[in-house]
């Protein structure tokens, strides 16, 4: 099992003022970090590559798009638009030797119909990350799309109709990612889950009902990593917490009160609790 920390705790961007909490998450034993792609500057990325090697962190990133970069959008320019960025992100990945790329960069985060995804709209969807998933491959990257809950996107809701998606993108370096957070609140059998998706897993979010320290709230614990073990799934488990370092993503995440000790406890316990629950099982 790989161990990673998502850095959206602290920024949303790898700048110098971040470089002691990644030498602290190294010193607390996290195998990796998991970077969030906003700003496609590929250069810079090429040059924090560097910077992990020497603190020996492998890299995994999460990335969205919006309205403007709609990848199901019904404008045909727009959804040429989300391609491009995503292409983009995967050139930032590749300079940053990122491992697997995940998120819902299927369609736009926060954008609302009033109605479920059209046909058109799934037929765009699969063509779009097929597309993205071709070049993914050239990149060396993989593909770990995500589902959110209905509060945060329409399109991709649960692990049964993402597997679908994924299955109908049918390229080897699409897969699915699962995240707890969103599952709690969608998903009735959290074990049958992670059985319908366990084929094309690749990727694990580790998040609390209220988006602070796993294992300190109402998310079915024992019952996920019962059935991660049963899937005898083997791969990248991230803590993806949030809290008040970033006013945008405080507001975006619906976050306006504090929920843990210090950001250094809550990488600190989460990586605890990890561990703790894969020793008794695997």
């Amino acid at each position: 099992m790989q161990y990673g920390m998502n850095l959206l705790l602290w920024t949303s961007d790898l700048s110098d003022s971040i470089d002691s909490v990644l030498e602290q998450l190294k010193e607390m034993g996290y195998d990796g970090v998991e970077i969030p792609l906003f700003d496609l500057d590929v250069e810079k990325y090429a040059r924090w590559a560097q910077r992990l090697d020497e603190l020996e962190l492998r890299r995994t990133a999460v990335t969205v798009r919006t309205e403007a970069d709609n990848p199901i959008s019904s404008d045909a320019s727009v959804r040429a638009k989300g391609l491009e960025q995503n292409r983009r992100t995967l050139d930032c990945c590749q300079a940053l030797g990122v491992e697997t790329l995940v998120g819902p960069f299927h369609s736009a985060l926060g954008a609302f119909t009033g109605k479920g995804p059209t046909e058109d709209e799934w037929k765009w969807g699969v063509e779009g990350i097929r597309q993205m998933a071709e070049y993914a491959q050239q990149c060396g990257v993989m593909l770990g799309v995500e589902c959110l809950n209905r509060f945060e996107c329409y399109f991709l809701n649960a692990q049964a109709d993402l597997v679908r998606f994924v299955r109908e993108v049918d390229h080897p370096h699409c897969r699915a990612m699962y995240d707890t957070f969103h599952a709690n609140i969608e998903e009735k059998s959290v074990s049958q889950a992670v059985q319908t998706c366990a084929e094309v897993l690749c990727h694990v979010h580790i998040s609390e009902n209220d988006r602070s320290t796993p294992g300190s709230g109402g998310v079915r614990w024992s019952e996920t990593f019962d059935a991660l073990h049963a899937a005898g799934y083997d791969g990248w488990l991230v803590v993806e917490a949030f809290g008040l370092a970033l006013p945008e993503l405080a507001a975006a995440t619906k976050i306006w009160r504090r929920m843990y000790e210090s950001e250094e406890q809550l990488a600190r316990d989460a990586l605890a609790f990890m561990k703790s629950q894969v020793a008794q099982r695997w």
